[in-house]
């Protein structure tokens, strides 16, 4: 074997991981080639549309849809009769059908499908579908939900699964009339309570949003009796394998999920939406492609966040140390469980919020309305905690004649602090990135005159998930050309771009040379879901162990052929390169090894957080994920009108992948949380949604965002990720809504407790401050 000078400087003076390097998607993605489900056309594919309810609650008495099978174009029409045998779905819940059987629960709930040669047609034989209802008393409120005398929504309770919770935590479905799932959490001595000088009790409301992903809800399925194959837009194709497998009765090796990009998801596309329903009209039309594709308005009454009432009661002591906290939230989660479960176990969890308590006590009650199904949304949870949380903290300073600065950085986790009892200690500076965004702004000089005024926030999530599992494979062709081969879903956030990084800076290789794979669950590795902030965090530990075992075993092989000490050898650019930094191509040193043919290396990662009995979410979380902020605003106090002047959004990514991926990671959920602070809405009239539609749903725009408007990507280095990363994405959209609520108050006095604030919600605070203070 000749050796040769190394060329070799990229992995010594320029590491990959760090660099602002361009997404390995943008190219298709700006030219329009990217393929999304929405653009999946199979050969003969059919076009299903459905027929939703117009009422909220009512008994379905028959339905006729003999002439709607009888029309030209037709193949099949999917009715409550078509579904016999199989099983309902839903997280922990199985509580939501394929179409509607005995009860329609909110308007918009799907009574029957058609699929046709064209969507003409499948509009055309709904028109023919013939449904006789019984209407009920309905129930939208949570709060009035629960009364005994309100109607209950499942007479039948639907079949029930949840966890066995660690120390102080647990959760039981049905615990109250229309509760689907409640959780509870506790710790600390309960007179606790005692030591308290002041107790004050406050409540708080929070918003219902709509996701607004850009793509819809869409399938493409090829289905029969046997066997399933599916398209979809889903963010945890391994999870939507084994809930199909339930619904219809079938082995998981008779079922295969693809996913392409997705163009959005925001938590919206875990859990079936479309698919069942593709899925059973494909089997009903001999097995033909069925493509179900949902329209904007459609979306609005398929899924939403949930709204929530908060009520929060915090002691402390006279010099303001906090000392116990209880907390009660209802979280509206529509008529069908969905994620809510979940939802409702994070957002009672969170509620403690940076703070240092002696008691916790808090309940969360995920409740059954005639409302749509709420589920996971981008905070999942955090979002409801930290806005009564932080907001409480305003409400105490206020009382005590205290800056809320100062009363936050009096109680704040240090850090390596726990969480509570059994849980991963807190791994970043909490203290350091409330002053970092304080100190952007000018907090500590402000001027508040003119109606201007500052407000701080801070929120925090455990993140990473709950048990998740994460498998990734790494394989190099005799040429060095690399796949990564995971199950991680691109939508949008820059994932697979951060990954391939990754595997370029452990095989010391040009990032365009590593290939992400396609998805699909016949031939990638098994991981339970995009979601969680938890593609770095946790597929990322996999895939790091993945392309290291790579790396060992390319070396392993080239020590031996060479007769080097493998100890003394380096991978670079498809090169050994030697003590004496002399190098050896491997390719012609594979092609030697293993004949003409070649070879290919490969390499498998996995990565689970340990489960202990301590923890009690059943397993320590992976890291800490954490939003901190700071606004400026000006309000006009005879309008109530609110101008946002500065908005700074940090987060602490532990260890920067890309700098560009985190920067718009914590941008895009500033956003959010500007839109929660002060427009996103979902308006309701006696059941039915008044804005589902995207003209009629008032969403930021660009000139909502202010001209001092920027983020700063913390890398305090305290991840267990690669290299010492940390998960991004939601931490960001936690903090905005209550920062932007205090530099409210501390420019007019008004203090809100709900959202979002409309100009005539502030309006209206700032009259009731003035009669309070005296001043109207």
């Amino acid at each position: 074997m000749t050796k040769t000078p190394s060329p070799f400087t990229a992995a010594q003076d320029a590491p990959i991981v760090g660099r602002n390097l361009p997404r390995l998607d943008a190219t298709a993605k700006v030219t329009g080639r990217a393929v999304y489900t929405v653009d999946i056309d199979r050969p003969g594919m059919l076009h299903a549309k459905v027929l939703r309810s117009p009422y909220a609650h009512a008994r379905v008495l028959s339905i006729d849809a003999e002439a709607a099978r009888r029309l030209e174009g037709v193949t099949a029409v999917l009715t409550r009769d078509e579904i016999k045998g199989l099983n309902c779905y839903g997280t922990y819940v199985k509580d939501q059908p394929i179409v509607a059987t005995d009860l329609v629960r909110y308007v918009g709930d799907v009574v029957a499908a058609v699929a046709a040669i064209d969507e003409h047609t499948a509009f055309a034989a709904l028109d023919l579908i013939t449904v006789e209802y019984e209407r009920l008393e309905a129930v939208f409120d949570p709060e009035a939900a629960l009364d005994p005398s309100a109607p209950l929504i499942f007479p039948a309770e639907p079949f029930a699964a949840f966890p066995e919770y660690g120390d102080g935590a647990s959760g039981n479905a049905r615990s109250a009339h229309n509760v689907s799932y409640e959780f509870r959490y506790q710790t600390g001595p309960e007179d606790a309570w005692d030591e308290c000088d002041h107790i004050f009790e406050d409540t708080f409301a929070f918003s219902r949003m709509n996701h607004m992903h850009l793509e819809p809800f869409v399938t493409v399925a090829e289905a029969t009796a046997d066997e399933i194959e599916v398209w979809t837009s889903t963010q945890s194709p391994f999870p939507m394998r084994k809930e199909l497998a339930y619904v219809f009765g079938l082995p998981e090796n008779r079922i295969r999920v693809n996913v392409p990009l997705l163009g959005g998801a925001f938590g919206a596309k875990n859990g079936p939406k479309t698919e069942t329903i593709a899925i059973r009209l494909s089997q009903l039309s001999a097995g033909r492609p069925v493509r179900y594709c949902m329209t904007t308005e459609e979306v609005f009454l398929t899924l939403s966040q949930h709204d929530a009432v908060l009520t929060v009661k915090s002691g402390l002591k006279a010099d303001g140390e906090f000392v116990a906290r209880q907390s009660r939230v209802l979280l509206n989660g529509g008529a069908y469980a969905d994620a809510s479960p979940l939802v409702a176990e994070k957002a009672g969890y969170r509620m403690p919020g940076a703070y240092r308590w002696k008691r916790i006590d808090s309940v969360c009650q995920a409740v059954i309305t005639n409302t749509v199904p709420a589920g996971a949304f981008r905070g999942f949870g955090a979002t409801q905690a930290t806005w009564a949380s932080e907001r409480q903290v305003d409400l105490i300073a206020e009382r005590l004649g205290l800056d809320p600065f100062d009363l936050r950085l009096k109680n704040m986790k240090d850090l390596g602090e726990d969480f509570v009892p059994g849980e991963t200690p807190i791994d970043s500076d909490l203290k350091h990135g409330l002053n970092l965004v304080a100190d952007a702004i000018g907090y500590r000089d402000r001027n508040r005159s003119g109606n201007r005024g500052m407000g701080v926030a801070v929120g925090l999530k455990d993140g990473g998930g709950v048990n998740k599992p994460a498998q990734a494979r790494v394989k190099v062709t005799t040429n060095g050309d690399v796949f990564l081969n995971c199950a991680l879903i691109e939508m949008g956030q820059g994932g697979h771009s951060a990954l391939c990084q990754i595997v370029a800076e452990v095989l010391a290789c040009d990032p365009q040379r590593v290939k992400f794979a396609r998805v699909d669950t016949d031939s990638s590795p098994f991981d339970q879901g995009t979601n969680a902030s938890s593609g770095i965090a946790v597929m990322g530990r996999a895939v790091l162990q993945a392309a290291e075992r790579v790396r060992s075993a390319v070396l392993d092989f080239a020590a031996e052929h060479l007769e080097l000490e493998r100890e003394s050898i380096i991978l670079a650019n498809w090169q050994v390169i030697d003590s004496e930094g002399n190098s050896y191509d491997l390719a012609p040193l594979i092609m030697n090894g293993f004949g003409g043919t070649g070879f290919e290396f490969t390499g498998d990662g996995f990565f689970k957080a340990r489960s202990s009995r301590r923890a009690p979410l059943e397993a320590p979380c992976i890291f800490w994920e954490i939003g901190w902020a700071a606004a400026e605003v000006a309000v006009d106090p005879e309008t109530g009108k609110v101008e946002l002047l500065q908005l700074v959004v940090s987060g602490d990514a532990g260890k920067v992948v890309n700098k560009l991926g985190c920067r718009g990671q914590d941008e895009g959920a500033a956003v959010f949380g500007l839109a929660q602070a002060l427009f996103e809405e979902l308006r309701y009239d006696d059941g039915e949604l008044l804005n589902a539609e995207a003209l009629l749903y008032r969403v930021p725009l660009a000139e909502d965002i202010p001209r001092r408007f920027w983020s700063i990507t913390q890398e305090q280095g305290h991840g267990t990720g690669p290299f010492g990363a940390k998960g991004m994405g939601e931490g960001g959209m936690l903090p905005i809504a209550p920062a932007i609520a205090q530099a409210i108050a501390d420019a007019t006095g008004a203090q809100l407790t709900s959202l979002p604030m409309t100009p005539q919600r502030v309006y209206n605070a700032i009259r009731d401050a003035q009669a309070t203070k005296g001043w109207g």
